[in-house]
């Protein structure tokens, strides 16, 4: 099942959080914003402590376009079960999401799912302010909805209008 939801801006701010289960452990604004920016603190010295830095070479190494995140971490998994998936986009935005008992293909399913309801509801939004908080109940409820199809395996083709 799924737990939690950050977002992280290139800074390392937290600017969306969402509990997506009854059952994920209760956390106030400070543990939330703690575990954003300690996420990004971790991911920034993984990236420098990488054997492959990202370097143009790597890159054509590896087929993969220059300049496209691909040090750093992804994947955290606890002896408990618990497994968190991080999704960077290329402005350094930082998806992440923790859950139980579900596959990382699935957890990486979901973050581009909601990687994608981001762009559509935030940074299409002539209002919001990159590195802002994200404030929105039609986000909200996509994200939700989102999470809760995948977490049901029924997918998530719906519109969102």
């Amino acid at each position: 099942m799924f737990l939690n939801l950050f977002i992280v801006n290139k800074s390392g701010g937290l600017i969306y959080n969402i509990a997506l289960s009854p059952s994920s452990p209760p956390l106030n604004t400070n543990d939330s914003l703690r575990i954003g920016s300690t996420f990004h603190s971790l991911h920034a010295i993984a990236v420098q402590a990488s054997p492959n830095a990202n370097s143009n070479a790597n890159a054509d190494a590896s087929n993969a376009p220059p300049n496209v995140p691909q040090d750093g971490i992804e994947t955290i998994t606890a002896g408990s079960g618990l497994t968190l998936k991080c999704l960077q986009t290329l402005t350094g935005t930082k998806f992440i999401i923790t859950a139980t008992d579900i596959q990382q293909s699935v957890m990486s399913d979901v973050l581009r799912e909601v990687y994608g309801i981001y762009s559509d509801y935030a940074l299409k939004n002539p209002f919001y302010e990159l590195e802002m908080p994200v404030r929105g109940t039609k986000f909200d409820a996509h994200v939700r909805a989102a999470v809760q199809a995948k977490e049901t395996g029924s997918g998530f083709m719906a519109s969102r209008r």
